[in-house]
C-alpha cells in the first residue's frame, strides 16, 4: 500500500514559483542601474588598466603596447618618489588630525551650547565654496602681503615673514593646513549628529558615576562612535588622496620645484602637461591600488574594537 504522504502532499510543501518570479522582477528593475554601473564604472576602470600598459605620448599621438614598462619606470623615477612621500605625508597628517579635531568639536556641538546654530552654519561654509573659491581665499591668506604675514608683522614677529606658497619648506605645510580646514567642517557635523544620537540614559549614568565632559567625551562617546569614526576616516582618506590634485593645481601647481606634487596631481600633470598619457595612467593605477589598500586598512583598524 503506498504511503499516504506520497499520495497527498501538503500545500505548504509544494514548490512555489513566486520567489523566482519576484527575483526576476527585481533583476529587471535593477538592470538599468547595473548597465549604468558597467558602462560608467567598470568600463573606465578597465580602460585605465589598459592605457597604463601603453606608450602613449599624447591623446592625438599613436600608441604602442609596452606591457609593464611604465610601472618599471616608476621604480627609479625620483618624481614619483617625491609625490608618493608628499601623498603619504598629507594623508598621515590630515586624516588623524581631522578625526581628533572633528570629534571634539562634534561633541561640543552635540551639547547645543549658546550659538551652536551659528557654529554649524560657519562650519558648513567650506562645503558651499568651490575649490577655485577656496584657492583664491588661501592665496590671499598665504601671499607675501597676505593675512598670515600681516598678522606676524602686527605681533612683532617680522623675522618669521615668508612667501609661504613659494617656499619649498612651507608650501606643503600650507597645502596640509588647507586640507585640514576643509576636512574638519563636514566631519564635525557628522560627528555631532552621531554623538547626539547616543542614548541619554548612557550619558546620565556616566554623570551619576562622576564623569565630567572630558571623561564622557573620551570614555563614553569615543568608544560608541569608534566604528562611525572609521567611516568618516575612509571618506576623508579618499578625499585627501584623490582630491589633493585640485588643491595643489590651484595653489602651487606642484611647485616650487616638485615639493608639493602628489600622486593625484601627477596623474594630471604627467598626462597633459608632460605629454605622457600612458605613464600618467600607470600613476593612476598605483593611486587606485593605494586607495583600495588604505580603505581596507582603515576599515580593519576601526573594526578592531567592535
Amino acid at each position: 500500500m503506498p504511503d499516504a504522504a506520497a499520495i497527498v502532499r501538503p500545500r505548504s510543501a509544494r514548490p512555489s514559483r513566486r520567489p523566482r518570479g519576484r527575483q526576476l522582477s527585481v533583476m529587471l528593475l535593477t538592470a538599468p542601474a547595473l548597465a549604468w554601473f558597467a558602462a560608467f564604472m567598470v568600463g573606465p576602470l578597465v580602460a585605465l588598466f589598459y592605457f597604463s600598459l601603453l606608450d602613449w605620448p599624447s591623446l592625438l599621438a599613436p600608441s604602442r603596447f609596452i606591457g609593464l614598462g611604465n610601472f618599471a619606470r616608476m621604480i627609479d623615477d625620483p618624481l614619483i618618489h617625491q609625490a608618493a612621500f608628499n601623498s603619504a605625508l598629507q594623508v598621515g597628517i590630515v586624516v588623524p588630525t581631522m578625526l581628533v579635531i572633528s570629534f571634539m568639536l562634534g561633541y561640543y556641538l552635540s551639547l547645543m551650547p549658546p550659538g551652536h546654530k551659528v557654529m554649524r552654519a560657519a562650519l558648513f561654509t567650506p562645503v558651499l565654496l568651490s575649490a577655485s573659491a577656496q584657492a583664491m581665499v588661501f592665496v590671499g591668506v598665504f601671499s607675501p602681503m597676505g593675512l598670515v604675514n600681516a598678522t606676524l608683522r602686527w605681533l612683532g614677529l617680522g623675522m618669521f615673514v615668508t612667501p609661504w606658497l613659494s617656499s619649498g619648506g612651507t608650501a606643503m605645510a600650507c597645502i596640509i593646513a588647507v586640507g585640514i580646514w576643509s576636512a574638519v567642517s563636514l566631519s564635525t557635523l557628522m560627528f555631532a549628529t552621531r554623538i547626539a544620537n547616543i542614548s541619554p540614559e548612557v550619558m546620565e549614568a556616566s554623570e551619576l558615576d562622576g564623569c565630567g565632559h572630558w571623561s564622557k567625551m573620551w570614555r563614553i562617546a569615543a568608544p560608541i562612535s569608534w566604528e562611525f569614526a572609521g567611516v568618516v576616516g575612509m571618506l576623508q582618506f579618499l578625499w585627501v588622496l584623490f582630491g589633493s590634485a585640485t588643491l595643489v593645481l590651484l595653489l602651487t601647481r606642484g611647485g616650487p620645484g616638485n615639493s608639493t606634487a602628489t600622486l593625484a596631481f601627477l596623474v594630471y600633470d604627467v598626462s597633459f602637461n608632460r605629454d605622457q598619457v600612458g605613464y600618467g595612467q600607470a600613476v593612476a593605477v598605483v593611486l587606485f591600488i593605494v586607495g583600495v589598500a588604505g580603505m581596507i586598512g582603515i576599515r580593519t583598524l576601526f573594526r578592531a574594537r567592535t
